[in-house]
């Protein structure tokens, strides 16, 4: 007797009313075990749900612009051989598959279709905008802008309109006061992009004003805020070009990472770690356990050093909401790690009951998942501080983006030999250079400094680990 199996949407952490971008099979199409069924897309990464077994795809319960959450239906599958077993879930486990008997299926009521896209309102006042974001530098700028875009009052409310755009991009709507409802969509199916959300704005700001056509007011003063309008250039006159499409992950973290830049008020603070005794020990414990499973690495360090800093200075480990600081009690550590597609961050939690060896173990395994694109939303959110290492690569310094909501992030370049006064002569050291990006609402100068000075100094004798 044939088997329907009945595909659902995993666990997709703390996410709910994901959209479906893309459906890749139709009833009575063959489907390969781990095809892919689905794209559903957050505002920090996309998911393939796979098909759990090769066969026939009798029927499809979700389609493009849906809205689903764990345990969703996606859709019955008539196995080609007997099902086998379900493997014991795991940290990659890509579907929730469950038996169907055939006679029921065929009485199986339709499932309900997700809601389609809520109408988005206006974003909040120009006065509001003013008040949340003032001051001189980039944050005078977003204020500015807030205030050349923010779309008139309306006497009436008007009906709602549909728009068609992710909720990264609907996150970046509203931190810019843009009405998506105003934007020209460029996207396939209507569907309105980031680069939408930023050429409108770019119009904006460069358009006359015409309060009574719904265009941007001039800005207070009767001075404009003017921008020399993105050079439109045909480079194929210069020589041959290429043009590549970016990756998903680099369109969708782009947005994030221009917002981030433009709305934090961020400073970098620069210090050297005196590593040396630090590296004969790693290198000493991986000798000894060449034929055993513990390989430490130099990151687990920097993550068991920086909960013990943050713990220290919990400022270092908050965030901002609105006019208050919430303080964490949790330490979950992010980490950049390097793809093929563009960085991501997977995110290890309570790093701080973990030990090196657990911290590397984690660390591998994530990054190993991350490079094969089989990291899950849930292995990727959370994260209350943030680790960027290019040591692997070079560098003696540079300036991380914070990733908000966190306030800090810490950079870390290669490890160099350099020689260091000791009082009386010159010795080789190894020094690592650290690089800590913070925003100056939460940590001030002086409080970043004692931070970094405490994390070398973690870093330099690994004893003051246990104070």
């Amino acid at each position: 007797m044939s088997e329907l199996i009945e595909v659902r949407v995993p666990d997709i952490g703390d996410y709910a009313d994901v959209p479906v971008i893309d459906v890749y099979v139709a009833v009575g199409d063959a489907i390969a075990a781990d095809g892919a069924l689905a794209t559903l897309e957050s505002d920090k990464a996309t998911m393939d749900i796979p098909a759990p077994v090769a066969g026939i795809v009798r029927e499809v319960l979700l389609k493009v612009g849906d809205r689903v959450a764990q345990g969703a239906r996606v859709a019955l599958i008539e196995a080609a051989a007997p099902a086998q077993a379900a493997p014991a879930a795991s940290a990659d486990a890509a579907i929730t598959a469950a038996p169907v008997a055939t006679s029921m299926a065929a009485t199986a009521p339709a499932p309900a279709t997700a809601a389609s896209s809520s109408a988005v309102s206006t974003s909040s006042s120009p006065a509001a905008v003013t008040a949340q974001v003032s001051g001189s530098g980039p944050q005078a700028f977003v204020s500015s802008a807030a205030t050349a875009i923010a779309p008139p009052p309306v006497e009436a409310a008007a009906a709602p309109v549909a728009t068609h755009a992710s909720p990264s991009v609907r996150k970046l709507a509203r931190e810019l006061g843009v009405d998506l409802t105003r934007v020209p969509a460029s996207g396939p199916k209507g569907r309105i992009l980031a680069d939408d959300v930023t050429a409108w704005v770019k119009s904006a700001l460069q358009a006359p004003a015409a309060a009574e056509t719904g265009s941007p007011a001039p800005a207070a003063g009767g001075a404009g805020l003017t921008l020399a309008p993105w050079p439109q250039v045909d480079f194929a006159k210069y020589g041959p070009v290429d043009s590549v499409p970016l990756s998903r992950i680099k369109k969708m973290s782009g947005a994030n990472l221009a917002r981030n830049w433009v709305m934090i008020p961020a400073v970098t603070y620069h210090e050297d770690a005196d590593i040396t005794a630090l590296e004969e020990f790693r290198q000493q414990i991986n000798r000894e356990n060449a034929k055993g499973n513990i390989k430490l690495t130099l990151l687990a360090f920097l993550i068991k050093s920086s909960v013990a800093a943050l713990q220290r200075f919990p400022e270092l480990n908050s965030s901002l909401d609105g006019d208050a600081l919430i303080l964490k009690k949790y330490y979950h550590i992010g980490f950049a790690a390097d793809t093929p597609h563009g960085l991501v961050v997977p995110v290890i939690r309570d790093a701080g009951g973990k030990s090196l060896a657990e911290l590397a173990s984690e660390a591998g395994a994530l990054a190993d998942r991350a490079r094969a694109g089989k990291l899950a939303p849930a292995e990727m959110s959370g994260a209350s501080f943030t680790i960027s290492s290019l040591g692997g690569i070079g560098g003696t310094a540079f300036s991380p983006i914070v990733n908000a909501p966190e306030v800090a992030i810490l950079g870390v370049n290669k490890a160099a030999m350099k020689p260091v006064w000791n009082g009386e002569t010159f010795e080789p050291r190894l020094t690592l250079p650290l690089s800590l990006s913070a925003d100056h609402r939460v940590v001030d100068g002086a409080l970043a400094t004692r931070f970094l000075a405490h994390l070398a100094g973690l870093l330099a004798d690994l004893r003051r680990l246990l104070l």
